[in-house]
């Protein structure tokens, strides 16, 4: 079934054609990812889609009675109370039934006769409503996506004092919790760790409506979507694969398309010189042949009837990066034993030892929070260790990139940036920076304008230039395009120095590391292998732990007899109780809509209110 009818959608910007007359229709059920470069229109066409944006021409059409969910990038929201409030206002029509079902539980006893018999049906229908609905779940539901997407700490602070990466991590969970039937996901691995990117995916490969996703996490794409819309030119191409599948099968249909094309060329040139001949013959002729002019005339309107194909675009211009040749650095790049660092009484990390040597690749892993940039800012001397050393080996020149590129109040243009680190004339400049798509006039804009993607590539231009022989990388394919993200790992590939990065990039990490460290508790585990054998190793740690810490927690029996009685019930049974009143409450509904007596109704008024106070008190408990 057609959830979603896109028909001959145009958008122009600044008398510049983005795409035209695109048409395509999304199906009920359907995981969609849309791919595109930087620039392609994919933004802008989910933007028309969810009706935040308006076409200059077409329409959308979308089902009746169907609800659509969107997330932008960096979309501003405001807001006044705490990120809880706004994550409960996913739940606003639950919200407003509640209201009204407390208000006919208060005013049910005055009624009698036909009026109680009225207000006992309203009252019985919203309460089977909103059971259905997942009423008594909204805290439990919030609690759960929340704590996926690595967000329950900041549930009770003000939506207005969190960073931006806050904002956007709430404003997803909210339209995750909107279960919508069309939800519209524009780069929703942002500011997500590993751990969170691996719950989304897990939600999204249950989820029990539709959804379109732009991403450029290749990993995350191949676990989650069916369908892939390819935005590319102006047109779409669709395929009915994943993302990997997409790829195979893009390189097919244009390889098909050139050969094609190729055919076609043959024949026009063939075309065009028998056109040639004949018109040549005719006037060698004396008279001139009248009869091969008309065979020539009749050729060239077939050829003007001949539908030509455009020639398919097989290379696009792409960053053309080389890392100038690094001297070489010792054989020990890195040697840190018991580092301790943190911060205003917390802790970061203790005891953390690591060994980096000439041309490995290491990568460093863990949750967001955990510390990752603080222990690249002390290898890199712009912080001080509380205890431990850092030693680097002889010969170090280190290149950084860092997640925070440039200020916002920088005035300088590209070429001024470039030319400030890297010693050339402003011609040789241009013709590097034109290897970074900085083309003709744009090496004149001004740093502060630029995309994050725009900025990441200056700042690889300009490393690549400095002859560094220990890259320390964090979060490096940021805002780059998958096109720009496998141009940087195939540049990484043949780099002759050491690599040290921060990332959450799994296609990224899988393609080029050898070694991963994952912090994780304030320690650090050492893995030699790629990121799914790391994966598999630290999930073993976890399990080992936990069996560690719940025998750790077993009870004694003299604990039973001393422990007060709610704790026992906390540590041991506490989903269990939850679950009970739950029944309970929904089996006391049950007999409220069957019930005509006022006295007896009175008293499972009473006996729910207790018990709806008592799960209140339960589920504050947990959390």
């Amino acid at each position: 079934m057609i959830l979603c009818q896109i028909k001959d959608i145009t958008k122009d910007y600044g008398g510049h054609t983005i795409f035209e007359q695109l048409s395509f229709e999304i199906k009920t059920g359907e995981k969609i990812g849309l791919v595109g470069r930087n620039g392609s229109g994919k933004s802008t066409l989910m933007k028309i889609i969810a009706k935040a944006e308006t076409s200059d021409n077409g329409q959308i059409h979308v089902q009746k009675n169907r609800q659509v969910g969107y997330l932008s990038q960096g979309q501003t929201t405001i807001f006044a109370g705490t990120a809880r409030d706004f994550l409960l206002t996913a739940f606003s029509t639950l919200i407003q039934m509640e209201k009204k079902i407390r208000k006919l539980e208060t005013e049910m006893p005055h009624q009698s006769g036909k009026d109680l018999e009225k207000f006992m049906h309203e009252y019985g229908e919203l309460q089977e409503q909103f059971s259905h609905l997942g009423g008594y779940k909204i805290e439990a539901n919030i609690e759960q996506v929340a704590a996926g997407l690595k967000a329950s700490h900041l549930l009770d602070h003000p939506f207005s004092n969190l960073s931006g990466g806050e904002q956007t991590k709430i404003e997803l969970a909210r339209a995750l919790l909107r279960k919508p039937d069309l939800l519209l996901l524009d780069e929703p691995t942002n500011h997500l760790d590993l751990n969170a990117i691996e719950w989304l995916t897990q939600f999204l490969q249950n989820y029990p409506g539709t959804f379109m996703v732009i991403s450029h996490d290749r990993y995350f794409l191949d676990e989650t979507v069916e369908r892939i819309i390819d935005l590319e030119d102006g047109e779409l191409h669709n395929y009915l694969t994943n993302y990997s599948g997409f790829v195979k099968e893009k390189e097919e249909r244009l390889l098909k398309e050139f050969q094609a094309y190729q055919e076609q060329q043959k024949k026009i040139k063939k075309m065009k010189e028998a056109i040639k001949r004949l018109r040549e013959w005719a006037n060698q002729a004396n008279p001139p042949n009248e009869g091969l002019h008309k065979r020539a005339r009749n050729m060239e309107r077939a050829l003007e009837r001949i539908e030509k194909l455009n020639r398919p675009t097989l290379n696009h211009k792409k960053m053309n990066l080389d890392f100038q040749t690094a001297h070489r650095s010792g054989k020990d790049v890195l040697s840190i034993k018991d580092l301790r660092k943190g911060y205003d009484g917390r802790e970061l990390f203790s005891d953390v030892n690591m060994h980096v040597q000439y041309q490995e690749r290491v990568a460093l892993i863990g949750e967001n929070g955990t510390g990752k940039s603080t222990f690249l800012k002390l290898i890199l001397g712009q912080e001080t260790v509380d205890a431990g050393e850092i030693k680097r080996g002889s010969n170090i020149k280190i290149g950084y990139l860092s997640q925070k590129l440039y200020s916002e109040q920088t005035k300088r243009t590209v070429i001024e940036e470039f030319r400030e680190h890297v010693m050339l004339t402003e011609g040789e400049a241009r013709q590097i920076l034109a290897q970074f798509l900085f083309y003709g006039h744009r090496v004149f804009n001004q740093v502060s304008s630029l995309s994050g993607g725009e900025k990441m590539r200056l700042r690889l231009a300009i490393l690549m230039q400095q002859n560094v022989n220990l890259f320390v990388l964090d979060e490096p394919t940021n805002h780059l395009d998958i096109e720009s993200r496998e141009v940087l790992e195939d540049t990484l590939e043949n780099y002759n120095g050491t690599i040290l990065a921060v990332s959450h990039d799994r296609y990224f990490l899988n393609k080029l590391f050898t070694k991963i460290y994952w912090l994780e508790n304030k320690s650090l585990y050492s893995f030699n292998g790629d990121y799914e054998w790391a994966k598999q190793k630290i999930t073993e740690i976890r399990l080992q732990q936990e069996k560690h810490v719940s025998k750790k927690e077993q009870p004694t029996k003299e604990d039973i007899q001393v422990r007060p009685k709610r704790e026992k019930s906390k540590t041991f049974d506490f989903e269990k109780e939850v679950f009970l009143l739950e029944e309970q409450i929904a089996a006391l509904d049950e007999q409220l809509q069957m019930e005509v007596d006022l006295a007896t109704l009175q008293e499972l008024y009473q006996k729910k209110e207790q018990l709806e106070l008592k799960w209140e008190q339960l589920v504050e408990e947990i959390q």
